[in-house]
């Protein structure tokens, strides 16, 4: 496992963090966004109320070519986005970079509703309809067709990239932060959640996308409502901090807030990482799979699919990612430790450091700092030592082991536990099992429970356990997400090796999901990272060559349309 960690670390880093002074992938993904938005005459602005009028049915035609209407399109791709990234996404991204990386994913879901334009347009322009009336699509489909076959070589590594992808971004990520939470909130051991919601994942993908379309036409609009609402409520309690707040998020955007009771993020460039990446991995706009599920939609339209598309970005981060970055820094918890409790299993990320060492301001640790060797512990008081989690040195650290302080020995490479002993006086020595061993103290929040705690506080004066809102939106966020993304990795798959390949796919797609919810934080979220980058580079090169494409079918259509053109 640490092993695997160390590879994906390294791949994240070449992806995310290289060159240092700029990272390959947010220049490709602002530049291409801002190329996009100014080509097309900002067209997310200017088109916006005629993409209302299309998901609402204005121009539906059910003797046009598909398999769902522009409705069911709309709500599987946003089943596809809005999910955890809205939830953990955002909590991560400001747990990092600050208040100010919420400023960043603003600034990718603006520009990404023009790429989210572009490429929609596209993949319906691009489309195989088969022999039984029912399509294929996606940007394998437009970089082959619309770029010619000698580009088919790079429509094979999207596809190989995004079946891969939906092992991680779309599955192993859900699967994990909804079984966190499930931990956190009610003490459910991850492997039971992960049962659970591998098993609801398995029966709805069977049906295709026929079934994940209604299924998410249904889900989608409650998860929005109960979410939206829920947070909005938040909001009004605190309105009187808003403009406080706002000015936090738009200030430290660009000068980062040094240190903070721990805060894990400082400078610019790191900052701005992380808005950037987290803003793609909510809207995927620009990544290339919310066009798969565009291209099931029944009309002959390709640019009114478009234009219903890029309101995906919009609802998305405009709108519920904003919700929950304004709720975490209104209510302080960013930069707050809480009680919390988890175990020293590998699951739990802690590190071990010498005492009087610190944590970086970029979260990261001085390797000189990190112990080798035994640490004693007595009456549940570590010795000489600090423990880290969330990048945060833990106060007031007590370790305990059956609900008693616990007394013996950790066993400790390069600050990470290897072996847990216990002391007993009359019989010896005893190895126990790590995950029966607790610390318990006071932490910085990351992820989900970030964002609970922040409803949990933001609500606490009308509903002591607000936080149960987001374990249930997790929940739904995490199914939702999963079983549209099982629909982009089994059309990549169809591409690669044809229809027989689809059952085994989300027989294997089902097993990760389970895995998913028993893996790390950092080794499920790096490895997302990774794969989202990837999968990401080929569309962007494609949607780029295509754009002049997009802008002349676009004017027509438009005119037809009664407008004057772009």
């Amino acid at each position: 496992m640490e092993i695997l960690k160390e590879i994906i670390t390294f791949c994240s880093d070449v992806v995310w963090n290289t060159p240092e002074a700029f990272p390959l992938m947010v220049l490709l993904l602002l530049g291409t966004g801002v190329f996009l938005t100014v080509k097309l005459r900002f067209v997310q602005l200017r088109r916006f109320w005629h993409s209302i009028g299309a998901i609402a049915g204005k121009y539906d035609n059910p003797e046009d070519h598909g398999d769902v209407s522009h409705f069911q399109a709309l709500s599987a791709a946003l089943s596809a986005t809005v999910g955890i990234g809205n939830i953990a996404g955002v909590a991560t991204a400001i747990h990092y970079g600050g208040p100010g990386a919420l400023f960043w994913m603003w600034v990718t879901g603006f520009i990404g509703m023009a790429a989210k334009f572009t490429e929609c347009t596209l993949s319906l322009k691009y489309r195989k309809v088969h022999k039984d009336g029912s399509v294929s699509g996606g940007p394998m489909y437009y970089i082959e067709k619309g770029m010619g076959s000698k580009w088919k070589w790079m429509a094979i590594v999207f596809a190989v990239c995004t079946a891969i992808s939906s092992f991680g971004s779309g599955n192993a990520v859900q699967a994990f932060t909804m079984a966190d939470s499930f931990r956190t909130d009610f003490g459910i051991p991850p492997w039971i959640s992960g049962l659970v919601s591998a098993s609801l994942v398995g029966i709805v993908i069977i049906g295709g996308i026929r079934r994940i379309g209604a299924v998410a036409s249904k889900l989608v609009p409650v998860m929005a409502v109960l979410y939206v609402g829920s947070a909005a409520l938040v909001v009004f309690m605190n309105v009187a901090h808003l403009p406080e707040a706002l000015a936090t998020i738009v200030t430290s955007a660009f000068t980062p807030q040094a240190e903070i009771s721990g805060f894990a993020g400082s400078g610019f460039i790191f900052m701005l990482t992380w808005g950037v990446k987290r803003g793609l991995f909510s809207n995927e706009a620009g990544q290339g799979s919310a066009p798969i599920a565009h291209a099931a939609a029944k009309t002959e339209e390709h640019v009114r699919e478009g234009s219903v598309a890029l309101m995906g970005p919009f609802i998305d981060t405009m709108v519920i990612c904003t919700m929950t970055g304004l709720i975490i820094v209104l209510t302080g918890t960013w930069s707050s430790r809480f009680e919390d409790r988890v175990n020293l299993s590998s699951q739990s990320d802690l590190k071990f450091l010498a005492a009087n060492s610190r944590v970086l301001t970029n979260g990261a640790l001085d390797d000189e700092a990190l112990v080798n060797g035994d640490l004693t512990v007595r009456g549940g008081v570590l010795q000489d030592a600090l423990v880290v989690r969330n990048h945060s040195v833990v106060k007031e650290l007590r370790l305990v082991h059956e609900d008693a302080p616990f007394a013996g020995v950790l066993k400790v490479k390069e600050g990470k536990l290897e072996e847990v002993w216990g002391k007993d006086a009359k019989e010896g020595d005893e190895q126990l099992p790590a995950d029966e061993v607790f610390a318990e103290g006071k932490m910085l929040l990351n992820g989900s429970p970030l964002t609970a705690m922040s409803f949990r506080k933001g609500l606490e004066p009308i509903m002591p356990r607000g936080n149960l809102l987001i374990t249930i939106a997790v929940f739904l966020f995490a199914i939702s997400t999963a079983i549209s993304w099982s629909y982009y990795g089994d059309r990549a798959v169809e591409y690669l090796m044809g229809p027989r390949a689809i059952v085994p796919y989300r027989a294997i797609f089902v097993v990760v999901h389970f895995l998913g919810a028993v893996f790390s934080l950092e080794l499920v979220w790096g490895f997302a990272d990774v794969a989202l980058g990837v999968m990401a580079i080929p569309n962007l090169i494609a949607i780029i060559f295509l754009s002049k494409v997009v802008k002349r079918d676009a004017e027509d259509y438009y005119k037809r349309m009664g407008y004057k053109g772009l």
